[in-house]
């Protein structure tokens, strides 16, 4: 049986799944946080390839050489293809290079540019063979992917991050991480407009843990160190409006949450609307989730009249894997692309 490790190194979280004759058999996410030392990346590496054993091939994509721990993007994505190079023996090796297809270790150098955040294509070439008209979604922990897909190819007008930002193709806010004010200049608060407090008090997993939405414990340390309860998050969420939790009840902490919440949202809104306006996909094509943001991308299908359908049905995975697989479609996605 043809068997096949791809794995989807980020900036959060390496996820690395296992392909037999192109089906997704076994899914791991592990923490490994490039920006508190690149041992935890290695070290990373290290326990994947011990818990999933050996393949006759490695397929690698990655998002962590923008990671601060690298002076570069192309100085890490150098670095990462040496730590997986180093550690997976007696298997062909290959890199995702976008359109570039992939690539061998010895080549990573000279298409550095190409393998940098490549991994949002490897899953839109995936879904493209599944279903000709589509919008992809992946709302990964940091980040949201929007892809368009026609003609049963990938109509992205950007490869690097810098040229998908501005094509609205990439949006730099996600599940749990990251700014919660990022795009927000006022807030409703006690029936006043407060502008808030642009500290480093809190992030989007405090948001998620009132509004309901993130109910798992994740690897992520809070702001300030403390832990992960209902009550702690509110106590941060409260210092971006420059109060303590016990200025104000439980209802309205929430209704400031479903605020900040709805503010991201509208930031994604807004990056369809620019895909729509240069007539990107097709009017009636189906929004199609990824990642583990993915519930919100279905409330988003709703909001713009679109069918959804979650990209879990659209991998060829053993059912008990499905909903991780999904979690982590592009190292599905590049494991079944090198299967051939």
């Amino acid at each position: 049986m043809a068997s096949v490790i791809g794995f989807d190194i980020g900036g959060a979280h390496l996820k690395a799944a296992r392909a037999i004759d192109g089906r997704i058999v076994e899914v791991l996410l592990l923490p490994c946080n490039p920006h508190y030392g690149l041992a935890r990346l290695e070290a990373a590496i290290e326990e994947a390839v011990a818990r999933l054993g050996a393949a006759d091939r490695f397929a690698v994509t990655m998002t962590a050489e923008l990671s601060d721990a690298f002076e570069t993007r192309a100085a890490g994505v150098a670095a990462i293809a040496s730590a997986v190079a180093r550690r997976v023996k007696g298997a062909e090796t290959l890199f995702y290079a976008g359109e570039g297809g992939f690539l061998p270790f010895a080549e990573v150098r000279g298409a550095a540019q190409a393998i940098a955040s490549a991994n949002w294509r490897a899953s839109a070439e995936l879904v493209a063979r599944r279903l000709p008209e589509a919008l992809f979604i992946d709302m990964g922990s940091t980040t949201t992917d929007l892809v368009p897909i026609s003609g049963g190819r990938v109509g992205a007008l950007g490869g690097g991050d810098a040229e998908r930002l501005a094509n609205g193709e990439l949006v730099y806010t996600g599940f749990s991480r990251g700014d919660p004010l990022a795009g927000v200049t006022l807030a409703p608060f006690a029936g006043r407009w407060t502008p808030p407090a642009r500290e480093n008090f809190a992030t989007m997993a405090d948001v998620r843990r009132v509004t309901g939405d993130l109910v798992a414990e994740d690897a992520e340390p809070t702001a300030d160190g403390r832990g992960k309860s209902v009550a702690e998050s509110i106590a941060r969420l409260a210092r971006l409006a420059g109060r303590d939790a016990a200025e104000a009840s439980p209802a309205q902490w929430r209704a400031f949450a479903d605020f900040l919440a709805r503010a991201q949202m509208r930031s994604i809104e807004d990056q369809i609307a620019l895909l729509r306006s240069r007539a990107a996909m097709a009017e009636g094509a189906p929004i199609v989730g990824a990642g583990v943001g993915r519930a919100l991308v279905a409330r988003l299908a709703l909001a713009e009249g679109r069918a959804y359908r979650d990209i879990a049905d659209l991998i060829d995975s053993v059912p008990e894997v499905a909903t991780a697989a999904a979690d982590c479609a592009p190292a599905c996605a590049v494991a079944l692309l090198a299967s051939g």
